[in-house]
């Protein structure tokens, strides 16, 4: 590969390093070109791109975007599923599970919306419910203390409950944000301030009080003619 080539692939790979918050590092050791092949459909259909990556380079990319915790990881042949946006990290965890237990491959680590995860943590993950099942579970556990969220799996997985901790956070924080319209009480005490300037109004009846001022004056003339 020619050093021009070389710093097209590191900058490529560098771009996805810095714009992939998930992502799963395996030892692609044993599959066949057809099995990779397979494979990287699979999860293509989960939001994620499998690509088989040159340790040297991918090691070069990594310091650039300054993702150090994959610098640990590059041993041996490797290939990194990156995650878009949109992709299902469940899903991803699952289809790579599966493989492991098909086919020549082993999951090394990775990285879960930016935080460090191992080897144990993916098959957690791999154990996790449908995403949509989850989100529900982590919808409903943001009405409650931030323990509940502990309870919803059987294995102790600090790195990620303490990614799903700051999901809840800013979840939290997303609803904060939502409740903005709240602020209408506020505009609705403005709109009362008016009515509390009707007893000025009130004061018209002290001109009706001092109205019948002249009738005494009529009395006493009518005494005074008496």
């Amino acid at each position: 590969m020619q050093k021009s080539e070389k710093e097209r692939v590191v900058a490529e790979l560098t771009e996805r390093l810095q714009g992939a918050e998930t992502l799963i590092v395996a030892d692609y050791r044993g599959l066949t070109v057809t099995q990779i092949a397979e494979l990287r459909e699979k999860l293509y259909e989960h939001g994620a791109r499998f690509s088989v990556v040159k340790n040297s380079l991918t090691k070069r990319a990594a310091e650039s975007a300054g993702v150090e915790p994959l610098l640990a990881l590059l041993e041996g042949p490797t290939a990194i599923a990156f995650l878009e946006s949109d992709g299902d990290p469940v899903a991803v965890a699952k289809a790579l599970d599966d493989a492991v237990r098909t086919e020549t491959i082993t999951l090394k680590g990775g990285l879960l919306e930016g935080a460090e995860i191992g080897a144990d943590d993916l098959k957690q993950l791999a154990k996790l419910p449908p995403t949509e099942v989850l989100h529900a579970q982590l919808v409903g556990a943001v009405a409650g203390p931030v323990t509940a969220i502990v309870g919803l799996f059987a294995a102790p997985m600090r790195e990620l409950v303490g990614v799903i901790d700051a999901r809840i956070r800013q979840l939290e924080e997303q609803g904060e944000s939502a409740e903005a319209p709240a602020e209408e009480p506020t505009a609705e005490a403005a709109a009362e301030e008016p009515a509390a300037e009707e007893p000025a109004a009130e004061a018209e009846p002290e001109q009706t009080e001092e109205e019948p001022v002249p009738e005494p004056e009529q009395e006493s003339q009518e005494g005074e003619e008496q």
